[in-house]
């Protein structure tokens, strides 16, 4: 800076001399030479502190082009990130989720009417088993019971008929129920399956097949034990005709010879 001062002091004074004298003085000449290096010099450094200025400049607005570009990748990012679409909601799809609802409903009516009628049945095969084991009790005892004893076990061989009657009206009840479930389940099967939902039209039908077989597994155990009271029946019809038999010729031989002459 005082270089610079120096220098304009030499300039400012040389301007109020004449031209003339002013190229022939030495020190004219020498003010002049140190004029033009301080120019040089102030140009430089100005063309210094201009070009430091742009860069700080160029970093700093390449720094804010980075943010920017950050900024713009990140959002960028967002959106190109794959949200989840809503389901369209045409008719084809409401009827789908509509028939799924039914499979499920079918469903849980056919698993309650499959559990009461495998329930009824099962108590109504014990049922039978019992009267069963009470007739062959009673045909073993026969001839050798007081009277009082034989009225006792018919009352007991009738209450449990009575039991076994009950039994055999709540599986009827459940029966027509669980058939009920079973075309329902049918019905809605076909429904699932031309409406798309294949998924739920297989999980019914299979859900269908399982009932199916306990129900014929435990009708199986049923008509077994149906069959063995049909022959203890016949084995008691059997019984008691010879017992009636052989009272008749008991009696026929307390009669006294006198009764059978001729007169």
């Amino acid at each position: 800076m005082q270089a610079f001062r120096h220098c304009g002091l030499c300039v400012s004074r040389s301007f109020f001399q004449s031209r003339t004298d002013f190229l022939h003085s030495e020190a004219n000449m020498a003010a002049i030479r140190r004029a033009a290096a301080c120019l040089n010099f102030l140009r430089g450094a100005s063309t210094s502190f201009c070009s430091n200025r742009s860069v700080r400049q160029l970093r700093r607005s390449t720094g804010t082009s980075r943010n920017q570009t950050a900024a713009f990748s990140v959002g960028t990012g967002l959106c190109a990130l794959p949200f989840a679409q809503a389901e369209n909601l045409s008719h084809e799809s409401l009827i789908r989720r509509a028939s799924c609802l039914v499979t499920d409903s079918a469903n849980t009516y056919l698993s309650q009417t499959t559990l009461a009628l495998v329930d009824a049945l099962t108590l109504y095969t014990k049922a039978l088993h019992t009267l069963i084991a009470l007739q062959k009790r009673y045909l073993d005892s026969i001839g050798k019971l007081t009277p009082a004893e034989e009225d006792s076990i018919w009352q007991v061989l009738i209450g449990q008929r009575v039991e076994v009657s009950d039994r055999l009206d709540e599986c009827k009840r459940f029966e027509s129920n669980w058939m009920n479930a079973v075309n329902i389940c049918e019905l809605s099967a076909e429904a699932a399956y031309s409406s798309g939902a294949e998924h739920a039209s297989m999980a019914l039908k299979t859900s269908l097949q399982v009932a199916q077989s306990k129900v014929e597994d435990m009708k199986k155990i049923q008509l077994a034990a149906e069959k063995s009271l049909a022959e203890t029946k016949a084995d008691e019809i059997q019984r008691m005709a010879e017992y009636a038999s052989s009272i008749k010729l008991q009696d026929l031989e307390d009669v006294p010879e006198a009764y059978l002459r001729e007169d």
